[in-house]
């Protein structure tokens, strides 16, 4: 089984517990306007690698994962590609090795063939780090060029199944970064049960260069950083202190 990559990472401390090798992968439905990696929007753009071929990379890293460390694959949006992933994490999971997905989750839904392979998927993965990107439905359209209903449902249905997630939040300043917003958003966390941990991870226009390479317009790029102060706003309401499961 062949994936298209956009890149692999040997050593990441921010993408799952411990030291992890991470697989990005190429394509995604999702046009984000903070996204800060356009470049991986288009699937045959990347590099197509066997299965075999990602983990012979990540096995030369095994030894610096530690007992908490192993393989995340982040994207684009690796669900798009879960013929790859299954195939993936199956033969990681024969060798031992936790297994992490940072998702979005735009591709799910609880449908025929699909939904089948996700439950197989669930089956061989350890930890999923997932995005809210907005909690109000007109906003998310507006945010992401989608709909956010079935990512909701992806959402219980990892609640259902109790798989731990890490939830990341990007506060970003006229757009998510409102209390009313915020307070919405917690309210749904909090009627979840599997929840790890969950992030604020502040805004910024650091890949303006690469949307200017690429010949995309940037629509946030008169858009400042939150300030400390609204970060620690974010977290207050969010109650990030009360997810302590996940401790590095």
């Amino acid at each position: 089984m062949k994936g298209y990559i956009h890149q692999l990472e040997s050593f990441g401390c921010a993408d799952g517990p411990g030291s992890r090798f991470i697989v990005f992968t190429s394509g995604c439905r999702l046009r984000c306007k903070y996204c800060h990696n356009p470049d991986t929007w288009v699937m045959s753009q990347g590099k197509q690698m066997e299965t075999d071929e990602v983990l012979k990379e990540a096995l030369a890293c095994r030894s610096y994962w530690g007992k908490k460390g192993g393989i995340t694959v982040s994207g684009g949006e690796p669900l798009v590609q879960i013929d790859f992933l299954l195939e993936l994490f199956t033969k990681a999971k024969e060798l031992g090795i936790n297994t992490c997905i940072d998702t979005a989750g735009e591709p799910f839904t609880e449908e025929g063939e699909w939904f089948e392979k996700f439950e197989k998927l669930m089956a061989v993965t350890d930890i999923l780090l997932v995005d809210i990107k907005h909690i109000d439905e007109e906003e998310h359209i507006k945010l992401t060029g989608k709909t956010g209903k079935n990512i909701v449902e992806m959402f219980r249905y990892l609640d259902k199944i109790n798989k731990p997630i890490w939830i990341r939040h990007v506060l970003v300043p006229g757009i998510t970064d409102n209390d009313v917003y915020l307070e919405k958003t917690r309210d749904f966390i909090r009627t979840l049960n599997n929840v790890w941990r969950v992030e604020v991870l502040p805004y910024h226009g650091l890949a303006i260069s690469k949307y200017r390479d690429l010949g995309i317009d940037y629509v946030l790029k008169d858009t400042e950083s939150p300030s400390q102060e609204r970060v620690e706003n974010a977290r207050r309401i969010l109650e990030c202190d009360k997810y302590t499961r996940w401790k590095e």
